[in-house]
Order: structure tokens, then C-alpha cells, then sequence
């Protein structure tokens, strides 16, 4: 039977011009593509999706005025906004840092007696606080190191460099330390990585290296014992951290037997390794190595690009390139072509989805025109462009991308099965915990589509437009 008007609302985002624009009006057709949705058969349980708190983001607001700061954090946060759910911030600098910095400057300091978390309070820990005041249902927050302090490393500089083995207590310390700190501040964190890329990034900004082994002995022998006899089992350990098409490797390591996956809650994974392809297989076989463990994208963004203010065309455009496309090995360069920056987003975030993972986070929430403020001058682009010298705030078809998922599948939400007969198409669905069900349709090409979209025996004929993201959900 067909459902009524008023028990589907169809929201899309479009290259037209469509910024989750509410849609009543469809192209009837005859031959539409067939998607069969089927809430009894469920899969993973969703975690959140969001961006991240880094420093650069936190002194942009800064710089603003307060409607304009306001504005920004109400629509990551706000009711009516993208209701951003899960996040991401850094421990200590990153490159997204205004300078290098550690909360344990002090050589030889085994206590962290000199630990200070002071470098935040004028920024981060400012606008994380504002954002929990605006978030009627919260949201959980990861945290990452870019580095342990460099006088626990072998090389002890910021960038590059091991951890030394008789610092890992120190280290496991420093954690704790951290995590008394932001609580001290009313902050909570659940989920922490032990670094973030363990490969590295080409030493150019803050990093430090860890083998699989050598991180999970870290976890499994200094981390997880201190949190534990801190009374802080429940903090959930991320292991890894970077791109997909390590994770075999990882995940054999990380959950080997029982001893080495007791302090891993999940496994967190990036992005860059390509442009376009989401790693279906190797997200698979993590899944099954671990099928009760967190699954979270932790880090992803439009890299290695100078963002292009108030162009919203841009962001529809095959024109952005990414690290790869100007210095991957050769036998890499095909997995780095030029790409349309909001379809890298949607497509990447519904093939997660259809792939077992439970949470996805952006990288910055709020950047400059030039992509910056960046120590290394490691240029992104970010879902809001500022300039805070004219203080003017650009949302970009990303921030729209972003709430196509954020605000419609909630935490707690079950991804549940899909049957689609065009292979055009992109599709993801999910059951809310209110018994709604939020299906996302991104399609790339260039002509409108029909769909039949059916749900037990309920259906509904739409239509998406050309170069479009549609979120539609079916109130219960």
C-alpha cells in the first residue's frame, strides 16, 4: 500500500542549490529504481557521527563575534542544527595547533608533577564547554595524541621518533593525568587513542611511531592496567588510528586472543589512503575479527586544498586533489584522482555504514580561507570557512553533507538492510531508537531519478535530483 504524505519527509542537498531544502513535490515515473528497505534485518549499532575540536577551530571562534561564534556552534550542535554526537579533539598540539606544545614540558618529571593542560583554557577547552551547552542530548568525545612529550622519545622532538620502552608507564600516566584534568574542567572523555597515526605522516608535523606490537603491548601491559586501577576502565581504547589499508595487520595483532583485546574497546581508522575507495573488504575483515568492538572513522577531511570561499560550485566539481595526487608513490597515484569533495564525503560515510563501522568524524570544524590557522602550514578545508578579519562565516555544501547523516541517525540507531536495483545510486538506512527510519541517497549523476521506496508494505514514489544527497525519514 502506498503511505501517506505526512509519513515521509524527504530532505535533499543539492548542486541546484538545495541545503537540506524540505521536498514535496516528486517526478512520477514509470520505470524507477526499486529500493527495498528491511528494519528486521539489523546490523551495527551506531555510535554518533561528528566533527572535531582542534585548536586552530577554537582560536577562529575566538576571533569572531559572539553572534557569529554563536551561530556556528548552535548549527553543530543545536536542535535545529547538524546535532553533531560524536567528536574528536587532540592531547597537546597537533598540526592544527597554533605552535607545539606538551602538558608535560619537564625532562626527567616521571610524576608529571608539572603536568598543565593551561594551553587550552583560552580556546579548546572554551569552545567544547559552549558546545555541551548547546547540545540538548550531548555527545562523546575521543581523544588523540599526536605525540607522547619528546623527552620520552628516542629522538625526543615533536615529529617522528619512538616512544622508549622505559617511558610507557609515563606515558600511561600522562593519559590519566589528562583525563583528571578535562574532568576537573567538566569535561568528560570516552574514547581515547594511544596515538594518533602510528605510521606517521612523512615526519612533518607532530608524531610518533608505534608497530602494532609495540602499540598493543603499550595498551595491554601500561595503559589499560593504569586506567583500570584508576577507576577508569570505562574510557574506551581506539586502536590504530590511520589509514584503511592497514587494518588487517592491525586488527590481527590488536585482537589476537583474549590478553591482547582486553583494553581495546575498537579500532579507529582514517581515510586518506584514496580518494574514492572506501575499503569495503579490509573494513569486512576487521568487523569480523573483533564483531563486538567499536568500529570509528576518526579522521577525514578534504586535504592538501586551499578552500574556496562562498564557490559552492567547487564542492559538486571534479577539481580538488588531495597529499596523493602530488606525492604518492607511483604505484599509488590511481587511488588519488581529482575527486568532487562532497561526494567524497557521502560516498565514503554510506560505504562505512554499509560496511560495519558505527561512528564517523570530520576533521575541523571551523577553518580559515586559507585553510589554516596551521603550524606546518599543512593546508585544509573545513565544512565552515571564516574570515575573522571581516568576520563573515561560509557554510560549505560539506556542513549540509554532514548533517544528511548527523542530524537524522542518532546514536544507538541500528543500520538495517537495503535492497537496491540501481547501481547509480548510493544507499544507507537506519533505524532510530524512536522507531524512525532515516535513509541517505546520494546520486552522482547527472540526471534526476526515480525511486520506489518501499518499507514492509508501505511505498512511496520519489524522486532525487541531479548531483544531489537525499535524507528521508519515515516517522513511526
Amino acid at each position: 500500500m502506498s503511505c501517506n504524505s505526512n509519513e515521509f519527509e524527504v530532505y535533499e542537498t543539492s548542486a541546484s542549490g538545495n541545503k537540506l531544502t524540505k521536498l514535496t513535490v516528486f517526478t512520477p515515473s514509470d520505470n524507477p529504481s526499486e529500493i527495498i528497505i528491511n528494519p528486521d534485518k539489523t546490523y551495527q549499532t551506531i555510535t554518533g557521527f561528528g566533527g572535531s575540536f582542534t585548536e586552530s577551530s577554537a582560536y577562529l571562534l575566538n576571533r569572531l563575534s559572539k553572534k557569529n561564534r554563536d551561530t556556528i556552534l548552535q548549527a553543530y550542535f543545536g536542535e535545529d542544527g547538524a546535532r553533531y554526537s560524536l567528536t574528536r579533539t587532540h592531547i597537546a598540539s597537533c598540526d592544527f595547533s597554533l605552535n607545539n606544545y606538551t602538558y608535560a614540558p619537564i625532562e626527567g618529571d616521571l610524576a608529571l608533577e608539572n603536568f598543565s593542560i593551561e594551553e587550552d583554557r583560552d580556546d579548546l577547552i572554551p569552545m567544547i564547554k559552549d558546545a555541551m551547552a548547546i547540545s540538548k542530548d550531548g555527545f562523546n568525545i575521543i581523544a588523540s595524541p599526536w605525540t607522547a612529550p619528546p623527552w620520552m622519545k628516542d629522538n625526543k622532538a615533536y615529529v617522528g621518533g619512538k616512544l622508549l620502552p622505559e617511558y610507557y608507564d609515563a606515558f600511561a600516566l600522562y593519559f590519566n593525568k589528562y583525563l583528571d584534568a578535562y574532568k576537573a574542567e567538566g569535561i568528560d572523555i570516552w574514547g581515547l587513542t594511544p596515538v594518533n597515526e602510528p605510521h606517521g605522516n612523512g615526519n612533518n608535523w607532530e608524531s610518533m611511531h608505534f608497530s602494532p606490537e609495540e602499540e598493543t603491548d603499550f595498551v595491554q601491559n601500561h595503559l589499560g592496567p593504569k586506567l583500570e586501577a584508576e577507576g577508569k576502565g570505562s574510557i574506551n581504547i581506539l586502536g590504530y588510528d590511520q589509514n584503511r589499508a592497514g587494518l588487517k595487520e592491525w586488527v590481527d595483532v590488536m585482537f589476537k586472543d583474549k590478553a591482547s583485546s582486553k583494553y581495546y574497546a575498537g579500532t579507529a581508522i582514517h581515510w586518506y589512503e584514496s580518494t574514492y575507495d572506501y575499503f569495503p573488504d579490509d573494513l569486512q575483515y576487521a568487523h569480523n575479527k573483533a564483531p563486538n568492538k567499536y568500529l570509528i572513522e576518526t579522521e577525514g577531511c578534504v586535504d592538501s586544498e586551499v578552500p574556496k570561499w562562498r564557490d559552492d560550485a567547487w564542492y559538486w566539481s571534479k577539481e580538488a586533489t588531495d597529499w596523493g595526487w602530488d606525492w604518492a608513490p607511483e604505484e599509488q597515484k590511481y587511488l588519488h584522482p581529482k575527486y568532487s569533495p562532497v561526494y567524497r564525503y557521502a560516498r565514503d560515510i554510506i560505504g562505512c555504514l554499509n560496511n560495519w563501522v558505527d561512528g564517523w568524524v570530520d576533521w575541523n570544524m571551523v577553518l580559515d580561507k586559507q585553510g589554516g590557522p596551521n603550524w606546518f602550514e599543512n593546508w585544509c578545508v573545513a565544512p565552515v570557512i571564516v574570515d575573522p578579519d571581516n568576520d563573515e562565516i561560509y557554510f560549505t555544501p560539506l556542513y549540509y553533507t554532514m548533517a544528511h547523516f548527523s542530524k537524522f541517525i542518532r546514536p544507538e540507531a541500528k543500520i538495517i538492510e537495503v535492497k537496491n536495483s540501481d547501481n547509480e545510486l548510493m544507499v544507507t538506512a537506519a533505524k532510530n531508537p524512536d522507531g524512525s527510519i532515516a535513509i541517505v541517497v546520494l546520486n552522482q549523476g547527472n540526471e534526476v531519478k526515480n525511486m520506489s521506496i518501499s518499507i514492509g508494505e508501505k511505498e512511496k514514489s520519489l524522486s532525487i535530483n541531479a548531483q544531489a544527497i537525499q535524507t528521508i525519514i519515515l516517522t513511526k
